[in-house]
């Protein structure tokens, strides 16, 4: 399956952000339990972070990357690209 990742930039307040984020989480690991492989996490130095998962197509991932709750509720800016990897 193809892996896609979604390259985000917060565009909230940290207060609000902060707000989403447990809900965010379990949303990656609801993914993780779908067969999805997602992993996710934020930029060390700078604001905003990156979702890692496979799907099936570039359309199924843009319905994935929709459903997520810091995309659904206008916390951040994001690029969705679908990732070939070249080694493991």
């Amino acid at each position: 399956m193809p892996w896609f990742v979604k390259i985000e930039e917060g565009k909230v307040e940290k207060n609000t952000f902060d707000q989403y984020v447990p809900a965010h989480r379990a949303y990656v690991q609801e993914l993780i339990a779908q067969g999805h492989k997602a992993k996710t996490g934020y930029w060390a130095k700078m604001g905003g972070g990156m979702l890692l998962f496979e799907a099936a197509s570039m359309e199924e991932a843009e319905k994935i990357v929709a459903r997520d709750p810091l995309i659904h509720n206008g916390c951040v800016n994001y690029k969705l690209y679908e990732w070939k990897i070249v080694v493991e």
